[in-house]
């Protein structure tokens, strides 16, 4: 043990940033308590957002000295969960290994030597519990949000996760069998067909002819009252959580870059026949020539905080995935640089799924270095999407659509053809690049896109 004198090295546990717009989460569980002992990176506690799902680990080896969130609370990012001391040393007894030894006074009065401290007995086993005694549950904000949104009494719902907790997805399943009847779903639009016609109204049967009336003198009519003004029906309520932590963001990007887009027209051709080969969709391919394409313009593959600009050697590619009503998160491909189409198709396929079913880690959603977001797939023609601070640049990726186009063969000669043509859009920071270099950048990347 560290002597009097000697100052303690704390090492605190905080509330990790995962996502854009995650600003809070909630202590789900604590895997360890004041005085055991943790190794470096061992998780530490389970906490839950309303995206991610994930354990924290320790930030060191030391004794969890002190536990300052308890379960069940909402804390802010940032915020200090516990702290660990760093100079203890593995074996020594704590405070809840065994009663406090006596002091140095009591034991020279009675003559005794201070016995060494040994552990708890063994805690009761769960059977000890009354079985009518209720046991408290935790839900995650999303859950609770779902639960009062449709009216659900969460403990009729079995659940999934850990030690039987009721999940975001538990929550849905329960909707999908009728358990609330949920908002129908408007079907995402087809890749190729953007445009939908207006239903029509069917026509109702005409009336059976009535024998004429007799002719009687108009009466004059009578001045019409006035009307009062229509009131609105719509029922106010506040945006949630997730939304405004979002606007926040977003809201501060505008603020503090200088937002420019730049918007280029693709032939997809090569695209479509390669994504036919390897069975997969266009993203991870255009993700591929993205890769290609930041290692020949590196001031893309950037981030610009304060008057620091900062080139990245690697390439951390945030693909952003759409929770629907739970807002927006961008997960990370690492070393995006080191993997082909086909395995950067496995890994945002591995990412798209954990961050649907909240299974992200923290590191799952930092350090990217450029974002590519894909409105496209419900048929999105063109967008100017807001940069990912403190990134320099984000490529929207729109809807693949048929359509004629101009073409010119190897003699020259022009003709109309039919081809799947799509934009590519990129909104960059003229504060760290120029419209000439991100109008070079797009047409490498088109370049190497058309000859995929």
């Amino acid at each position: 043990m560290s002597s009097s004198n000697t100052e303690t090295a704390v090492v605190d546990v905080v509330m990790p940033q995962m996502g854009v717009s995650v600003s809070e989460g909630t202590i789900v569980e604590w895997r360890k308590r004041p005085g055991d002992w943790v190794a470096y990176e061992e998780p530490i506690c389970d906490i839950s957002t309303d995206k991610i799902d994930t354990e924290v680990p320790s930030p060191a080896t030391g004794r969890l000295t002190e536990v300052v969130v308890d379960v069940g609370a909402t804390v802010e990012v940032g915020t200090v969960l516990a702290r660990i001391a760093t100079d203890a040393r593995p074996g020594e007894p704590h405070a809840s290994e065994g009663g406090e030894p006596p002091t140095s006074e009591a034991a020279a009065a009675t003559g005794d030597t201070p016995a060494p401290a040994t552990p708890d007995p063994a805690p009761e086993p769960a059977a000890a519990r009354p079985a009518d005694a209720p046991q408290r549950r935790r839900y995650s904000p999303v859950v609770m949000r779902i639960a009062a949104e449709h009216g659900i009494d969460l403990s009729r719902i079995q659940g999934t996760g850990r030690g039987g907790r009721v999940r975001k997805q538990d929550v849905l399943a329960y909707l999908e069998n009728g358990g609330a009847a949920p908002a129908p779903a408007e079907a995402p639009l087809h890749i190729e067909s953007p445009y939908r016609p207006e239903p029509t109204p069917p026509r109702a049967a005409p009336a059976p002819a009535a024998p004429p009336a007799p002719r009687a003198e108009p009466e004059p009519a009578p001045t019409p009252a006035p009307q009062p003004a229509v009131a609105a029906t719509g029922r106010g309520e506040p945006l949630s959580r997730v939304r405004r932590s979002i606007g926040e963001r977003m809201k501060r990007s505008l603020e503090l870059a200088a937002h420019c887009t730049t918007i280029v027209e693709c032939d997809m051709s090569a695209v479509e026949a390669r994504r036919a080969l390897i069975g997969t969709t266009a993203l991870p391919i255009v993700a591929r020539c993205v890769v290609d394409a930041l290692r020949e313009y590196p001031a893309l593959n950037a981030w610009l905080e304060g008057d620091t600009f900062t080139r990245h050697e690697q390439v951390h590619l945030g693909i952003a995935v759409s929770l629907d009503e739970d807002g927006l998160i961008v997960p990370v491909v690492r070393d995006a640089q080191d993997l082909s189409d086909e395995g950067l198709a496995r890994r945002i396929r591995d990412l798209a799924r954990r961050a649907r079913e909240r299974e992200l880690a923290p590191d799952d959603v930092r350090g990217g270095t450029f974002t590519i977001t894909n409105p496209g797939q419900y048929g999105a023609l063109a967008a100017t999407p807001i940069i990912n601070q403190p990134q320099v640049a984000i490529l929207d990726l729109e809807a693949v659509v048929k359509r004629p186009v101009v073409v010119t063969d190897a003699a020259g000669n022009d003709a109309i053809a039919i081809r799947p043509m799509a934009m590519l859009c990129m909104s960059w920071d003229h504060r760290a690049i120029d419209g000439a270099y991100a109008a070079r950048f797009l047409a490498a990347l088109r370049r190497r896109i058309e000859g995929v």
